[in-house]
């Protein structure tokens, strides 16, 4: 029998930081919570801060043994990317001081695992994300974003155990 495994995923943000919680035991994938850590319009230390201390309590409160986060991408406005850098790093540095392994997953990958296609809009990974977890409503899409990184964590563990399983694993390492 597979065991279950709980997820925190982040989507970082500078104002909004998108979180998803879901337990993932073999194929099947479970919602546990999701939302988002909302900032003040503060100066950024505090921000930084409030992202730790938000994360810090997911951790404390929900027991995750992976963390997964949505790794950087080249941002048009050089500002948005450090602030945006600043976010993850204060993120990572909660999980790492919780001891839980981290992984990161560029936007495109996230997109490829969750809708098929690594070029997807916001709304088709809100529409999928509700398929695969089986949600109703509207789910933000800070949050969607976040549930999209830990599900992509989810399918990322099962192809690592079945390639494991199959004796692959030596043939992916190059």
């Amino acid at each position: 029998m597979a065991r279950t495994i709980r997820i925190l995923g982040i989507d970082p943000g500078s104002l909004v930081t998108g979180y998803g919680i879901v337990d993932v035991c073999g194929a099947q994938s479970r919602y546990v919570d999701s939302g988002c850590i909302r900032l003040a319009k503060e100066e950024m230390p505090v921000r930084l801060m409030q992202i730790h201390q938000g994360i810090e309590w997911l951790i404390e409160h929900y027991q995750p043994q992976e963390f997964a986060i949505e790794s950087i991408f080249v941002h048009k406005n050089p500002n948005s990317a450090l602030k945006l850098g600043q976010a993850r790093g204060v993120a990572i540095c909660a999980a790492v001081l919780a001891q839980l392994p981290i992984s990161e997953y560029s936007a495109r990958s996230i997109k490829q695992a969750v809708v098929g296609k690594g070029s997807a809009e916001k709304s088709q990974v809100q529409h999928m994300i509700k398929i695969l977890l089986n949600r109703t409503g509207t789910i933000q899409s800070d949050a969607a974003d976040a549930l999209a990184v830990a599900l992509t964590h989810g399918h990322h563990l099962q192809t690592h155990k079945r390639q494991q399983q199959a004796g692959l694993e030596s043939a992916w390492e190059w």
